[in-house]
């Protein structure tokens, strides 16, 4: 019986790295992925902002005021999108099971795969090193038993981290993470953890399974036992990707501004489309998964008349769902997925899509085209602040 192995790679703030990359007078400045509006938020935080305390869904004028002579880059979904995909397939060398969880996460599954490298770890130096050879970029990963633990072991080291949680290590490991950083658990669940005296994973695991669905209600309560013990309690096992395209992100605090949750929505319906565009399909039906502090889950999918050809289509359909689903609840997880695809270029129904969507679709094609030649462009759709 093949030993469970998982590598997760996560790459380094991803989208101030690619523009560092791609403009090296960013280097060793603080920047910020976003727009300077006054109700926009962070996409993502370079290393150097970060220690000014600004993170990823800040509001841009609170991370603006944290680092004053932070240079605020708008964001090129198109070109993070192509690196993300080049980064995808030197992961598919190493494994031929890749779940792709969001533009800059993945996880692969290395089960067996041990019999090709001397270790895991001279496997996940390998494509390290692949990786900055060929894009100039860094990725940090995990190697655990399961999912769960290989994504926290890959934020241990960052940047450009490597970690490993060897079997029968679980709980020594969770224990040196401890309860602050435990992947998962937000400012939320911390309070109601401390309000009943749990400040330590040690504490936590002396509770039954039982005990805590008391007092944290059934998911959250066995969510924190199989945590606190290192066990995968599920959560990144998605649908195969062969039938849908989706992406998703956790937050560091729980969200509570529809104006975050939107700005969020348009980045992933430009990285959606995108990664189609790559892959040649297109999408019939569009859902919308979030997750609550209390670890409930809230899902929710449309199949239009049309297909579904642009960004723009994406997000109108998206945020039509949030509006139905969300009523104000903390948002601990967004989610966004692509599903129904077949591939080509062509829509199968000519006579029921919108002909400014195709235009759209044609439009993102060309843009994406000239990204992978290495111009700099940005659709100006991506750059608006949405309603």
């Amino acid at each position: 019986m093949l030993r469970p192995l998982f590598f997760h790679v996560d790459m380094d703030a991803f989208f101030a790295s690619v523009e560092i990359h791609d403009n090296p007078s960013l280097k060793d400045k603080p920047v910020l992925i976003g727009h300077n509006e006054r109700r926009s938020v962070v996409s993502t935080a370079s290393y150097v902002a970060r220690r000014y305390g600004c993170h990823s869904a800040m509001p841009m004028a609170q991370a603006l005021r944290l680092c004053p002579q932070a240079v605020v880059v708008n964001p090129r979904f198109e070109r993070y999108s192509q690196v993300s995909r080049q980064i995808m397939g030197i992961c598919g060398r190493y494994s031929d099971k890749v779940q792709q969880i969001s533009i800059d996460e993945a996880f692969l599954d290395m089960s067996g795969m041990e019999r090709l490298y001397h270790s895991a770890k001279e496997a996940a130096l390998q494509l390290k090193a692949e990786v900055r050879k060929e894009t100039g970029l860094t990725i940090s990963v995990g190697i655990a038993p399961n999912r769960y633990l290989a994504k926290m072991a890959s934020d241990y080291h960052k940047p450009d981290g490597l970690c490993r949680v060897s079997p029968g290590k679980e709980e020594l490991f969770i224990d040196a993470v401890g309860l602050h950083k435990l992947w998962g658990i937000g400012k939320v669940g911390r309070k109601q953890l401390a309000d009943r005296h749990i400040h330590t994973t040690r504490q936590l695991r002396s509770f039954s399974k039982e005990h805590l669905a008391s007092m944290f209600g059934p998911a959250m309560g066995s969510f924190l036992y199989d945590a606190a013990r290192g066990i995968d309690p599920g959560i990144f096992e998605g649908e195969s990707k062969s039938h849908s395209i989706s992406t998703e992100t956790t937050f560091l605090d729980d969200v509570s501004d529809v104006e975050v949750l939107r700005q969020y929505l348009l980045s992933m319906s430009h990285e959606l489309m995108f990664r189609c565009l790559e892959e040649r399909q297109i999408a019939r039906t569009v859902s919308l998964k979030l997750r609550w502090p209390d670890f409930s889950l809230h899902e929710a999918q449309v199949t239009p008349d049309e297909n579904i050809l642009s960004a723009e289509q994406v997000y109108r359909i998206a945020t039509g769902l949030l509006a139905e689903r969300w009523h104000g609840t903390p948002v601990r997880l967004l989610g966004l997925g692509l599903g129904g695809l077949y591939t080509g270029d062509a829509p199968m129904q000519q006579e029921l899509f919108s002909s400014q969507d195709a235009k759209r679709r044609e439009l993102e094609k060309v843009i994406l085209q000239m990204q992978k030649k290495g111009q700099k462009v940005v659709k100006a759709s991506s750059l608006v602040r949405r309603n």
